[in-house]
């Protein structure tokens, strides 16, 4: 008998017997204190920063990357004959693009400036949330894409929210695009690919 109250954890009992109430919940307080200094808690916190500055890394490489190439375009290639790449598969070739990504849709600058500023707010949203590394790579690519077009909606010509993209990259046969529209195609696709698999941003994985 005695065996077994000690497996059981009699001693606890008696332990707790001999102190007095308000000692009883002091101390159950302070351990409550020290497993969450030293328990899961305070470690989910720093894996929820660590996503965040995932995100906001990816889309601050994205963005300059993004700018750097349309600045060094604008100064050097804007008005010059194209430049081959790879034959008449691959040039770079600078032109001025009023509508969304790969050119669609001239006649609705400002809508689809609206709806960058809308992807950003929602991005910066949905950060808070964000505990899976994946999804905040792809949420990074969306959003630095999307701040690098925007920036063009913003400060280029013909006006603010409806100065036209610069675009460089042009395969053949295939529409003018820039770095953001990129990153923004890739994001896109690889939260496609992460929702098909069941992962969410909050890092649950759930099974249809």
């Amino acid at each position: 008998m005695a065996e077994a109250e000690r497996i059981i954890g009699t001693p606890d009992i008696s332990g707790a017997a001999g102190a007095e109430p308000g000692e009883s919940d002091g101390n159950a307080a302070a351990s409550g204190d020290r497993s969450g200094a030293d328990g899961t808690a305070p470690a989910e916190r720093p894996k929820g920063r660590r996503r965040i500055a995932v995100l906001f890394t990816v889309a601050v490489l994205a963005y300059a990357l993004d700018l750097i190439s349309k600045m060094i375009v604008v100064a050097k290639l804007e008005h010059h004959d194209s430049i081959e790449i790879i034959g008449d598969w691959l040039k770079f070739e600078a032109i001025r693009n009023a509508g969304a990504a790969f050119g669609f849709g001239e006649a609705f600058t400002i809508i689809f400036t609206v709806i960058a500023a809308a992807v950003i707010v929602v991005i910066a949203r949905l950060a808070r949330k964000l505990y899976s590394v994946p999804w905040a790579i792809a949420l990074g690519l969306l959003l630095g894409g999307a701040l690098g077009n925007l920036t063009d909606r913003i400060f280029r010509s013909p006006g603010v929210f409806e100065g036209a993209v610069v675009d460089f990259i042009a395969p053949k046969h295939f529409a003018v695009f820039n770095l953001a529209d990129s990153a923004i195609v890739c994001g896109g696709i690889l939260i496609v690919l992460l929702s098909f698999r069941g992962l969410d941003p909050d890092g649950t994985v759930h099974k249809d």
